[in-house]
């Protein structure tokens, strides 16, 4: 197949996206959202299809099912996002020099963006929503796992696009087989950035094989820890909602530190865990002070391999730290850089946590869940990205554009 038409006709399209007026592209989000509530029924048929070639068991099942309240959601995060002022035309920084040349510096679309996604349907409308808005085009390449559920996202979105006479070429949904993400990741000239978002292995291959600029949006181990002064009722909500709000997302908690001075809570702080039916992996110390009171077909005893490891289940670490900075070393070797907490009323050990912790979101007193681009007043989000160059964290529209310097002169040389 020749895919490098796909790539041509994205590039040509990015041309036009600058001559789109806000206005115009808030009313096609808007009416995208609309059409999306409308088309729930056949999307929800073509997401049935997917969801029969995969095992319930899988962690990818709960990413890849799509409901009608599923829907409705990402159609109010289309909504909110066309709510939110562009970050186009922004003035940077604005400077008349000696010679009186006046310098700007203005942000801009990054151009074309590519992304390569796993089993996550709503990224379909999510990264059309962010990349329209900020005048970006649009390269996806999904998996196959999720292949008729993009496809009906797509369809819906071509729809309104034509009905606006406005190019479907600004968004592209590559075929779902293996060639074309070879294509993508080697159309350099074509597609300006690439963002991976799933598994880790997905996005380590992505990395190690592109041509093409990545951002990366890695996979999320998420600690948090409950200091000697942490306050139990507090504990017992935010860990149960960082565990089992939804286990298949990033931001889901993967393993619990506790202060050993607060061992005779332990039972207590993970009680609700276990209606939740959360699988422990325990230490030796929390281990011992747990199979008094946790179900014993729930409890195991931890071995070195279940730290460090993003279980995307209903599966929790739990470990005993000496103190703080115990609990900080062991974030340190283990994090991936994503969500880090601690729960805590002391206000010189939260500070340290929040200064210390090298994440892209460090929360105090809060569930891990909350990293995600709505719920940080984004509207939608691209990714969340565990790198530090452009982007860090939820990135949402500022993330999708970079800038150039417009330089205005009357005849200026240079000596």
């Amino acid at each position: 197949m020749n895919y490098k038409q796909y790539f041509e006709k994205a590039r040509q399209a990015s041309r036009t996206m600058i001559s789109l007026s806000k206005e115009t592209t808030d009313v096609v989000l808007t009416d995208l959202a609309t059409a999306l509530v409308a088309n729930t029924g056949d999307i929800l048929v073509e997401n049935a299809k997917d969801l029969a070639k995969m095992p319930i068991e899988d962690p990818k099942y709960d990413r890849l099912k799509l409901s009608a309240a599923r829907i409705a959601d990402i159609a109010n995060d289309l909504i909110n996002v066309a709510g939110l002022s562009s970050p186009l035309g922004k003035i940077i920084s604005d400077k008349t020099l000696e010679n009186k040349l006046h310098i700007q510096k203005v942000s801009v679309p990054l151009g074309v963006v590519g992304v390569i996604y796993e089993a996550r349907p709503n990224v379909t409308a999510d990264v059309f929503s962010l990349c329209f808005k900020t005048g970006n085009v649009a390269v996806l390449k999904g998996g196959s796992d999720a292949e008729f559920s993009n496809l009906a996202i797509a369809k819906v979105i071509h729809n309104v696009l034509n009905s606006h006479g406005i190019s479907t070429d600004v968004l592209t949904l590559l075929p779902a087989e293996r060639a074309a993400t070879e294509a993508l990741l080697n159309a350099r000239g074509f597609v300006d950035v690439l963002i991976p978002r799933g598994s880790q292995s997905l996005i380590s291959y992505v990395r190690e094989n592109s041509k093409i600029p990545v951002i990366e949006t890695g996979a999320g181990i998420v600690h948090t820890y409950f200091d000697e002064s942490g306050d139990l009722e507090k504990g017992k909500a935010i860990i149960f909602n960082a565990k089992t709000r939804r286990v298949s997302v990033c931001n889901s908690l993967d393993c619990v530190l506790i202060n050993q001075n607060r061992l005779n809570d332990l039972s207590a702080l993970l009680s609700p865990l276990a209606a939740g039916n959360v699988e422990l992996f325990a230490d030796e110390k929390s281990y011992e002070v747990l199979k008094a009171s946790y179900p014993a077909q729930l409890l195991n005893q931890a071995k070195s391999e279940h730290f460090g490891i993003e279980f995307l289940s209903l599966k929790l670490a739990v470990k005993v730290v000496a103190d703080l900075d115990e609990a900080l070393n062991h974030i340190a070797n283990y994090s991936s850089k994503h969500s880090e907490a601690i729960i805590s009323e002391d206000a010189a050990n939260i500070a340290q946590f929040l200064n210390e912790v090298d994440a892209a979101a460090v929360y105090a007193n809060a569930s891990t869940g909350f990293t995600d681009g709505a719920q940080f007043g984004l509207g939608a989000e691209i990714g969340i990205s565990t790198q530090k160059l452009h982007a860090r964290g939820p990135m949402g529209l500022e993330e999708l554009t970079s800038y150039k310097w417009v330089v205005r002169g009357d005849g200026q040389v240079r000596d």
